[in-house]
């Protein structure tokens, strides 16, 4: 058995199971660039050692898996100028994330609680995805003024029907059953079950097989409230643009696309528009690192030009006055070229270089 400990990354080994824990539940385990460096060279130094079989990705505290990136600190390096810093850590994460999903032994993620963003990035592409009755998944990034990122247009791409654009538009969060039948999980085990299907990883109990151990301390989950809403909201989020998805909610009967369509209309117009888009792009990508290429791009236009992205931090996260400013305020207002130059911007520094 080893164990070792940084600040913020536990990592454990025994039994040939290798376990990462993030270490930061004052802040839901939210990951910085110097978590990042350390899971990929954990991953690293694992592929090799032939003393580790499978690999368990967890979260310290009872909060939850992982709250997503340090956006108080991309806030901070965006405001600053440090556009080029933000894009380092866009590049390692985003290799960490292609890591996940082509790593040769099975990763097994423990989406238990708050899994959202950065969290999906980590949980979502790997080998075999837990979630339990606490777990909340969501891409919440066009609350903040963002775009979905962390190969998340690539996930969202794969859900059932229009799903896919609800969830990244309205930054919707899922719980276990909707987070199943979207495509972001494979099985619900009970929270109180986690100990022991990690100690059953430990002993090899037959079956041996991860996935087939699993089946031992999973549940049936309930009914997804997102599978009882396909109906209005394919119906609505098929449409060509935001302006039109937020007719159509208009003109259904349903309270939750009224409310959908309220939602809408106080977040970003850039990111919306945006968003769409990307979601839609990816549908038609080969690969996660398509997606992920396609996101570095996105989101330094975003970091480099755009003025909602450290204003959604301010009103949400920083201030918490929840009364963003985005510029433009409206739908009507957004420039005709402003979704091609999002689209086709290049950063100075590529994805895989």
């Amino acid at each position: 058995m080893s164990e070792a400990s940084e600040s913020t990354v536990i990592t454990h080994t025994r039994a040939g199971v290798g376990r990462l824990t993030l270490n930061r539940p004052k802040a839901i385990n939210a990951v910085d660039i110097g978590m990042v460096r350390a899971l990929a060279k954990v991953l690293d130094d694992w592929e090799s050692d032939t003393d580790v079989e499978l690999i368990v990705i967890d979260g310290a505290g009872d909060r939850g898996l992982c709250a997503g990136g340090d956006i108080r600190d991309l806030s901070a390096r965006v405001s600053s100028g440090a556009i080029d810093d933000a894009a380092e850590f866009f590049r390692a994460e985003y290799a960490l994330n292609a890591r996940i999903a082509e790593y040769p032994k099975p990763i097994v993620a423990f989406a238990d609680g708050i899994t959202m963003g950065g969290g999906v990035g980590l949980a979502g592409h790997a080998r075999l995805r837990i979630v339990t009755e606490r777990s909340k998944l969501a891409m919440p990034e066009t609350r903040i003024g963002f775009t979905p990122d962390v190969g998340g247009t690539w996930l969202l791409s794969k859900a059932p029907g229009r799903i896919g654009e609800f969830l990244a538009l309205t930054s919707g969060v899922m719980d276990a059953a909707d987070a199943l039948y979207a495509g972001f999980a494979d099985q619900l085990v009970p929270a109180d079950h986690l100990h022991a299907l990690y100690d059953a990883f430990e002993t090899r109990a037959d079956p041996a097989s991860p996935a087939e151990l699993v089946l031992l301390f999973d549940e049936t989950a309930p009914p997804s409230k997102l599978e009882a809403a396909r109906e209005w909201i394919d119906d609505t989020f098929s449409a060509d643009t935001v302006a039109e998805i937020i007719e159509r909610l208009r003109e259904r009967t349903e309270d939750q696309a009224a409310t959908t369509a309220d939602l809408l209309e106080e977040l970003s117009p850039t990111a919306l528009t945006v968003t769409l888009a990307s979601v839609r792009r990816a549908r038609q990508l080969g690969s996660l690192r398509e997606a992920l290429e396609a996101e570095y791009g996105l989101v330094l236009w975003f970091a480099s030009t755009q003025p909602d992205l450290v204003e959604g931090i301010r009103a949400q996260v920083i201030d918490k006055d929840r009364t963003p400013r985005w510029q433009p305020a409206s739908l009507g207002e957004i420039h005709p070229d402003m979704l091609e130059s999002a689209l086709n911007y290049r950063p100075a520094v590529a994805l895989w270089s």
